[in-house]
């Protein structure tokens, strides 16, 4: 893998595809991961404007923190990076109280929070015109599809998604990312609990990969038991989520009616 040309061939593409919308720079959501830290380190080499947003709700400490560190690392290093803190808590217990308890299930109010945040983001961007950069990388969003519809899943451009999460490590040493970013457990921060993405989905992000792989080589090698599983992981999580990877379906009305 050639690391810094991926690098220099993202920020060209970030660069070019910021001239062809006519929009001003970049806006991200920054969580204290590895993904937001590489794309917001990618946005930022292209030397436009990047507006970092850390958006906690109820969030684990140490996620604040590593999303604070990584601000301010971007800052000292990017003359073109400038950040607004919103704590969206209060906003979210107003939601809360709006709906009826029988739909505040883990689940509907962890993908509640997401939406919240791309609400607040395409705020933002639409009032210094700019463009919201997606985090994704591929095993998330063409692979087990972990993300929220129209949450973090709602976005402008994604430069990271045709990347593995590996690949993204892989960027994120060669960029200087911070060492506890590099080494934190990857979590949505969606859930007070602060349960990881590997607890979540059942299968670490290499194991995914090795799946995605697998499936896409049609390979008929013999499994053993833990390779069947996360097979079995993979397939139910992308058929389930095959939803969010396609396009709305549209209803076709026949010309002749």
């Amino acid at each position: 893998m050639q690391t810094q040309q991926i690098i220099d061939h993202i920020v060209k593409w970030l660069d070019n595809y910021l001239d062809k919308s006519k929009l001003k720079g970049f806006i991200i959501g920054i969580s204290g991961g590895i993904d937001s830290a590489v794309t917001s380190s990618l946005c930022a080499k292209t030397g436009r404007p990047v507006l970092a947003l850390n958006m906690p709700i109820y969030q684990a400490k140490d996620q604040v923190a590593r999303s604070c560190d990584h601000i301010a690392w971007l800052k000292e290093r990017y003359t073109n990076v400038q950040n607004i803190d919103m704590e969206l808590s209060a906003v979210f217990d107003e939601i809360k109280l709006s709906f009826p308890d029988y739909i505040q299930d883990g689940m509907t109010m962890a993908n509640t929070r997401s939406r919240l945040r791309m609400l607040t983001l395409y705020a933002f961007a639409s009032s210094h015109k700019m463009l919201v950069t997606g985090t994704g990388n591929r095993v998330e969003d063409f692979g087990v599809g972990f993300y929220t519809k129209y949450g973090d899943g709602g976005v402008d451009i994604s430069p990271i998604a045709d990347l593995t999460k590996t690949e993204v490590y892989s960027l994120g040493k060669d960029l200087g990312i911070i060492e506890d970013i590099l080494l934190a457990a990857p979590t949505d921060g969606l859930w007070e609990d602060n349960r990881s993405d590997e607890s979540q989905i059942g299968a670490t992000y290499k194991e995914l990969e090795w799946a995605m792989e697998y499936l896409d080589s049609l390979s008929r090698e013999p499994l053993n038991e833990r390779q069947a599983k996360v097979i079995s992981i993979y397939q139910n999580f992308h058929l389930a989520n095959k939803h969010k990877m396609e396009s709305i379906p549209v209803c076709k009305i026949p010309a002749n009616f």
